[in-house]
């Protein structure tokens, strides 16, 4: 059962990785926003989900050591 659980969190979290990617490029093909603002919040984009990754992942090791 756990194994179910943490697909269904990874699907999620990927879905909604690919949502905001795909806004994104809309948004940069719709010329609401410039290039270079799509490049920047995709760089933001990409260094939110590995920072908070990395901190859930500590987190986790941490209340391992308990």
């Amino acid at each position: 059962m756990p194994k179910s659980r943490t697909l269904k969190i990874a699907a999620g979290i990927a879905a909604s990785f690919a949502g905001l990617v795909a806004t994104i490029i809309f948004l940069s093909r719709a010329k609401v926003i410039s290039f270079e603002m799509a490049m920047l919040m995709l760089v933001a984009l990409v260094g939110m989900y590995l920072g908070f990754g990395i901190l859930i992942a500590v987190y986790r090791l941490i209340g391992k050591l308990d």
